[in-house]
């Protein structure tokens, strides 16, 4: 366990708000180099893997072979949570986040490295399979503790929820990024980008994790981790333990985030193979959409999690399962007039009523679960999501449009998540304003 040290120690008003500050930056600035990592392979997943993975596959075959791939990604984060849920509840919040960093920063720069199929042939798929669950496994534990760190510093029970927004802020941030190097290696490497273009921007990924173990090594536990060390409320088995007091919360968790989680992998990962084969629109200009549309989710995102804050956390979370689930029609009805501003202003909307959902996500999810089991439960809850929604969506949107030949069939699963979010959501505890560093009941 670990010891009592100066960041148990009780601050002044004002060296607290200047570490809620550094905590929010650190939290934020490293989760978007962890979601470049993870979003720079969803980007060049629909754009080049399945050509130089699966090339001897028919095309339709060949997506959904290198959108499997992806889907590991999503398997594997639940695996993380359950690991760094467990330290980042044992040894710390800020300790474990450094491990995180670590881990996905240093598997996506090994994918730089990898053979492809006229290399190796098939044992190039398969090391980029082990690496994807690496990074699932990063990304797995990430979530939790940039949350914890950035709210568990609030200092009103009313501002959480733009508290915790901020760092998933990070992840249109990541997605920014991650879509700015692809365009820009790809405009830099031309047609030599399917041969080795492609590579650099995973490069450049040891480069940001640089600088994120920079920004992180400066910052302070939280306040709410140093009460439970002084207090000698650590529990033994916090996932454990969680898994039998909290089995509900998690299980909710999971499911209201059906209606935010299936949808962006779709807007931002299903786009490029279905917009380059069946729109018949650029690689460069999707990306391009694509960056906007995160642009505009900077905006968004905080804004829907300070709403949140006045309005009632399960409140703006139904609206924007309700706005998801109508949206979806819109959507593909723009996609398919086949005119390219029609194009490019569907896919810059798509994000917003995501970020109707994801602003507030944070704090719901969170402020479900108790002070000593907050990382394990919390992270348990959100990345099991990754399994029955992220990670399939891609896969399954290929499957219905290859099946059905019509996005229309897409648009129904997308409408179909939206129904299980908000029974789930209608089923969750509303925390907004209450006091949550103390234990709460046992269920």
């Amino acid at each position: 366990m670990a010891a009592l040290d100066a960041d148990t120690m009780p601050l002044s008003a004002s060296e607290h708000q200047i570490q809620l500050r550094r905590a929010v930056i650190a939290s934020t600035i490293g989760t978007a180099i962890e979601w470049y990592d993870f979003f720079l392979y969803s980007t060049v997943t629909g754009l080049v893997f399945a050509k130089l993975f699966f090339p001897h596959s028919d095309p339709w075959v060949g997506t959904l072979e290198a959108f499997a791939i992806y889907a590991v990604g999503f398997i594997a984060r639940p695996v993380g949570a359950a690991i760094f849920g467990h330290f980042g509840d044992r040894i710390g919040r800020k300790s474990t986040l450094i491990a995180t960093l670590l881990l996905m920063g240093l598997a996506t720069f090994a994918v730089a490295l990898v053979p492809t199929y006229a290399s190796v042939g098939i044992w190039g798929a398969v090391i980029l399979t082990v690496l994807r669950f690496i990074q699932g496994i990063g990304v797995g534990g990430e979530w939790g503790g940039s949350v914890l760190t950035s709210m568990e510093w609030a200092r009103t029970d009313r501002s959480r929820g733009l508290v915790a927004s901020w760092p998933q802020f990070g992840v249109p941030c990541g997605l920014f990024l991650a879509n700015l190097a692809v365009l820009a290696f790809s405009r830099m490497s031309g047609e030599q980008f399917l041969a080795w273009g492609w590579r650099l921007p995973f490069a450049l990924s040891l480069v940001l994790v640089g600088v994120g173990l920079y920004i992180r090594l400066g910052i302070m536990e939280t306040p709410v981790f140093a009460r439970l060390l002084a207090e000698r409320k650590i529990d033994r088995t916090p996932m454990l333990t969680v898994i039998k007091q909290h089995p509900k919360e998690i299980l909710l968790s999971a499911l209201a985030r059906m209606a935010e989680q299936a949808p962006f992998y779709i807007f931002t990962a299903f786009i490029f193979s279905y917009g380059t084969g069946a729109l018949h629109v650029s690689r460069n200009f999707l990306l391009a959409a694509v960056l906007s549309a995160s642009v505009l989710s900077f905006v968004s995102i905080p804004l829907f999690g300070h709403l949140s804050d006045h309005i009632g956390r399960k409140n703006m979370y139904m609206i924007g399962a309700a706005a998801t689930g109508v949206f979806g029609f819109i959507y593909f009805a723009m996609l398919n007039m086949g005119s390219e501003p029609i194009i490019f202003f569907a896919i810059v909307l798509s994000l917003v009523p995501h970020d109707m959902l994801y602003g507030p996500q944070a704090a719901l999810i969170a402020e479900s679960f108790t002070g000593r089991l907050r990382y394990s439960g919390s992270s348990l809850g959100y990345q099991l999501a990754s399994i029955i929604a992220g990670g399939p969506a891609p896969l399954i949107a290929t499957w219905l449009f290859g099946t059905y030949h019509s996005v229309f069939a897409i648009a129904i699963y997308i409408a179909i998540c939206a129904v299980i979010t908000l029974v789930a959501t209608a089923m969750m505890s509303d925390h907004t304003g209450k006091d949550i560093s103390g234990d709460y009941p046992s269920r």
